[in-house]
């Protein structure tokens, strides 16, 4: 082999190093937040397209055997999962939701209706301004199903240069392959129960206590009549004061494993979606510029 061939052969090896170790590189973006330098942090919003996600959950009672940020543990293993195989940037523990409803629990911190709207706003706003132009809020907790549509509809009472995407977690109860449920005894799986710890025994198997799962009773208690057709606020206590719907002791890895892998599927789908949606922010521009200037809205 002569000088000019074997200085070629060194070219294309190096040039394949190279484009290896870049790769590399790139794959091995962090994609949380608070784990990114600032010049990783630019690279981080470049490569997920501006798209970032905000998975939301809560400190609350979770019957006697799970831990208070049960949710967001979850929907952040979820997150973060999701985020690894179509890649977006995912922001740091947010616990900031809707709980009124156990603040007769210890350990819930349920934080004013204007508090949790503003703050929401800012960090909105705040993640928007450091290049994040789409923003996905994971919901994590059945309390916050209200509050997120309600902050997602609330963009719309001014100018924005990014656009909210709220993603709820799909039912996967009649899903192919699923699992049996062992609670049928039980009409309601809504809380605590079997599903929500078997996910657990997935995300943070260290954190489920079994055990203690039939020291209080996650029961309907039935104690208020009223017509579908009516909505009270005392609704949840009345129902189930333990604040624990259903029954975590017989949760199981099995149940746990193929929810969870729904659940990240769904999310995968919903961030390339998200990526991919050209019309939401010029819709919201269009629709800025005419609420501006109502009466020159052609009729």
């Amino acid at each position: 082999m002569n000088v000019v061939s074997r200085n070629k052969r060194a070219l294309v090896v190096a040039s394949a190093f190279v484009f290896v170790a870049v790769s590399s590189f790139a794959q091995s973006l962090s994609t949380k937040w608070e784990e990114l330098t600032a010049p990783d942090f630019v690279k981080a919003i470049q490569q997920s397209q501006g798209t970032c996600l905000l998975p939301i959950g809560i400190l609350e009672k979770h019957g006697a055997h799970l831990p208070l940020g049960n949710d967001l543990i979850n929907v952040r293993y979820v997150s973060e999962h999701a985020a690894a195989e179509e890649y977006a940037v995912v922001f740091p523990a947010y616990y900031f939701g809707q709980i009124f409803e156990a603040r007769q629990q210890p350990g819930t911190v349920a934080y004013s209706s204007h508090m949790q709207l503003e703050l929401m706003q800012e960090t909105a706003d705040e993640m928007a301004r450091n290049g994040c132009k789409k923003i996905i809020i994971v919901n994590g907790h059945g309390g916050n199903n209200s509050l997120l549509p309600y902050f997602a509809q609330s963009q719309l009472a001014s100018a924005h240069d990014y656009i909210v995407y709220v993603f709820e977690r799909p039912s996967h109860d009649d899903a192919a392959g699923r699992p049996p449920m062992k609670s049928s005894k039980y009409a309601v799986d809504f809380h605590a129960g079997e599903g929500e710890t078997s996910r657990t025994m997935v995300s943070r198997p260290d954190l489920v206590h079994l055990d203690r799962a039939k020291s209080e009773s996650g029961e309907d208690q039935a104690r208020q009549h009223l017509p579908d057709s009516l909505y009270t606020g005392i609704w949840w206590y009345a129902r189930f004061p333990n604040h624990y719907a259903g029954d975590g002791s017989v949760a199981t890895n099995e149940l746990g494993e193929f929810d969870t892998k729904a659940e990240i599927s769904d999310l995968v789908t919903a961030i390339r979606a998200v990526k991919a949606d050209a019309e939401g922010l010029r819709l919201q521009k269009e629709f800025n510029q005419k609420a501006t200037h109502p009466l020159d809205t052609k009729q």
